[in-house]
This record gives structure tokens, sequence and C-alpha cells, in this order.
């Protein structure tokens, strides 16, 4: 290898560590933050702690209640009174959240602040009791797809029916009116609490008052500030636990939208930094957006730092398949690897191949273009030998060796059997049939086989 393409190699090599130190700084400063505030807010005294839940339901939520129900088991907290305004959200999330509360050894009151619905009436059963404000409204909670649209997997709404079914039990609720919220196939009479019947493809919403009057909540408040009242802890310092700027953001992070976003920059970027000159604004902003992804992930729970891990050992095999070629081996382990990292990290395997797909196809084009309108060689051309053997510099290609047979030349150097000749003012490398050839002596081509070309010596009367 030349100096100036060892030169060139350290170069690259030195900017790809650091793009994945850059990742990586993005990673764990972050989480070490996330893990510094965490210890600055333990030490609370006997208080009633308060939770906010609003917003999607999601691992982002479960991760903050997580935090927030040890730091208040480490207050040795009187009570927790958990708001709720939520729209619903991920099942699987909810399922967590409820075994969490059950799981709690400080009473829970749940007080729904606007709305409770769907995963959100889920999350208030868990709770050991439950407070509405006025003009609230809890049930509703048939399962969705993430389009909106109703599913209608027998296996799925079973399972749902039997989870808000339990749930309602826990605390003495009627069953039948957890069922009426979330099963539309089946028409519900609850003529005896409510006065009515719920029919066949409908589902159940309480208001506050109906809720308290059938025993789904057990009071009606105005404020936070009431609540704390009705329990008997208007005394009481109330402490918020409120939710860390590393989780507002795996939050945002984590929302399918900003997700498929940040992929498409991080593979933009990363791709146009590898194969299109130079260290700049793309590879930045793909080492960005790459980072805030595992980082959202990470604090949101969906996974640890394997995934990143696996990212990065992706990029470098990737690069690796460039620099030293390897039949496309280490290509399709990286890719894979790049894949696998992403997929991991993301809520749900589906949701992770859906999004890596619609990012590949962006980043890809996005590569093309940028490739296209950028002047100069790529960076990873500098290992490429890009040199052509044509005929303007001097050279006969194999092909054209063939319209040498029977051609004159001379003998530029002597033929032991091989040296070069004369041959139509080119100088061409021969071969003598097994003799040997002076210099300056004339000769005709007999054959030509690919690279070699075979010269007799002809008699000085044969001379052109």
């Amino acid at each position: 290898m030349k100096s100036t393409d060892r030169m060139n190699f350290t170069t690259v090599m030195r900017r790809l560590v650091s793009l994945l130190l850059l990742i990586a700084i993005m990673i764990l400063v972050p989480t070490t933050l996330f893990a510094e505030s965490k210890e600055a807010q333990k030490g609370y005294g006997p208080a009633v702690v308060h939770i906010a839940l609003k917003g999607d339901v999601d691992p982002a939520m479960v991760k903050y209640l997580t935090r927030a129900l040890g730091e208040a088991e480490e207050a040795h907290a009187e009570h927790i009174i958990m708001t709720l305004n939520t729209y619903g959200g991920r099942t699987d999330s909810a399922a967590d959240i409820g075994e969490l509360l059950r799981a709690s050894s400080i009473p829970v009151t749940a007080f729904i602040e606007g709305k409770a619905v769907s995963a959100g009436t889920y999350i208030a059963l868990n709770a050991d009791t439950i407070v509405m404000q006025e003009g609230s409204t809890m049930g509703s909670a048939a399962v969705v797809d993430g389009s909106g649209k109703l599913i209608e997997n027998p296996k799925i709404i079973s399972f749902w029916v039997d989870q808000m079914s339990e749930a309602a039990k826990l605390n003495g609720r009627d069953p039948n009116v957890a069922i009426a919220m979330v099963d539309p196939r089946i028409e519900v009479d609850l003529t005896s609490s409510l006065g009515k019947v719920v029919a066949v493809g409908d589902v159940l919403a309480l208001s506050a008052s109906d809720a308290e009057r059938i025993g789904y909540s057990e009071h009606t408040a105005s404020t936070l500030e009431e609540v704390k009242a009705w329990l008997g802890y208007s005394e009481r310092d109330l402490i918020e636990v409120e939710i860390s700027f590393a989780e507002q953001l795996s939050k945002f992070i984590l929302h399918p939208v900003v997700s498929v976003i940040l992929l498409i920059i991080g593979l933009a970027g990363i791709g146009i930094e590898i194969f299109v000159p130079g260290f700049g604004l793309p590879g930045i902003l793909g080492v960005l957006a790459m980072g805030l992804y595992f980082f959202g992930s990470y604090i949101g729970g969906l996974a640890g730092m394997e995934s990143a891990v696996l990212f990065i050992v992706g990029i470098l095999l990737v690069v690796l398949e460039l620099i030293v070629p390897a039949f496309g081996i280490l290509g399709i382990l990286g890719g894979g690897a790049i894949i696998t990292g992403i997929i991991l990290a993301a809520p749900t395997w589906q949701t992770g191949l859906v999004s890596i797909i619609i990012a590949l196809v962006i980043a890809t084009v996005v590569i093309i273009i940028f490739s296209r309108t950028k002047k100069g060689r790529t960076t990873w051309s500098k290992f490429v030998l890009r040199e052509k053997l044509t005929t303007e510099e001097g050279f006969i290609s194999a092909e054209q060796k063939t319209s040498l047979v029977g051609q004159h030349g001379v003998t530029v150097t002597p033929l032991r059997p091989a040296g070069t000749a004369l041959i139509n003012n080119q100088r061409v490398d021969v071969v003598t049939e097994g003799g040997f050839v002076e210099n300056k002596r004339p000769i005709v081509v007999v054959k030509a086989e690919g690279t070699w070309v075979v010269v007799r010596e002809l008699p000085s009367n044969e001379k052109e």
C-alpha cells in the first residue's frame, strides 16, 4: 500500500472511530445523568406522594412509574395519589403497570382527571381506590390496533376481557361492567345497576356520577387537594415525583413517527459519511439521531445496551467489507447486526421491522441523490484502483492482441525466449516458440492467446 493510501486509510479509520465514540457518548452520558438525577431525588420523608400518568400508555410510562413507586417505597410514604389522564395506549404496557400497582405495599388512589379510557381504565381498576374529577370519563376499553381499528381476534379480546374483569374483582367491583367496557360483540344487561342494556356493537363509558353510583369510583373531587383531604391526609405534605427530562425525551423518541424520522436521519447521515467524501454535517446528524434512538429505547426500558453494541458492530463490519472485500460475508453479517440492533430497540419486532424498511428505502434514496450531486472521489474509492490500462495510455488490451497475428515487427530487447518487440510502433511483450532471438531482429506474430503474443524470427530476406 502506498504512503498516500496509508494516510487515507488512517484518516478514514480515525473518522470512523470518532463516529462510534460519539454514538457511545450520546447513549452513555444521558443515561448517567438520568441515574444521577434519580439519586438526587431520593430521601423523601413520610408524606403523600403524587405520581402523574398522562399521555399515551407506553414503555416510557412503565419506566417512570417503576422509578416513582421505588422512591415512594424508600420514602416510607403513607399513601400514593396517581393522577390519570390518558386515552390509552399499549395493552402490554398497561398490563405491566397493573402488576406494579398490585405489587405496591403502599395504598394507591387513582385520581381520574379528564379521561381514563381504554388502557387507562385497566390501570385505574388496579388501584386500591378510584376518585374521579367532575366531568371525567372511564371505560371504552375495546382493543384496537395502531390505526384505531377494532381488533376482532377472539383470543386477544378474550384475554383483555379476562384482564379487565379480574381487575374489577380486585376491589369488589361488578365484573359485568368491565366486560361491557371491553367486548362489543355481546349484549350486557346492566339494568339493575345503570338502568340500561349495553347493546351489541357498543362499549360502555362511565361518567363520574355513574361510576360513583355503581361502585366503580369511591368519590368525586375537583382538585388534587380535595382528594388528599378526602383520604384524611390534608395536613400531610404532598411530594411530587416528576417525570425527568430523560424520561420525557424517551417518551417523545418512542413515538412511532419520531422513531422512523430518527432512523432515516441516522442511516442516511452515516451512509453519506461512508460513501461521500468528508466528515461534515450529515455524519454528525446521523450519529446524533442514532444515539437518540438507542437512548430513548434504553430509558424506556425496551432494550439494554446490547442493541446499540450490535448496531456499532454492524457498522464496523460494513466498513471492513468496503476496505477488505470478503465476498460479501462481512457486509451480510454487518447488515444483519444493524437490523437486529434496531429491531431490538423497537417497542415490538413488528414495528421495528416496518420502521427499518421505511427508513432504509428513504435513506437509500437520500444517499443516492446526495452522492450524485457531490463532486469528487468518495472516501472509500481512494482504496480502490480505478486507473484503466487503456490504449491511450500506451497499453494494448487482450482483445486487441489477436489482431496482431501476421504483423511484422522488430525486437527491441533480446528474446530469451520472452522480451519486448516493436509492432506497429507499439511496444509489445512477446515470447518466442522456444528459441533465442537477438536484439534488433525482424519478427512476425504467429499466435496470440490472451496476454501471450508468440513470435518467430524472420530470415533477413523476408524483412519489410
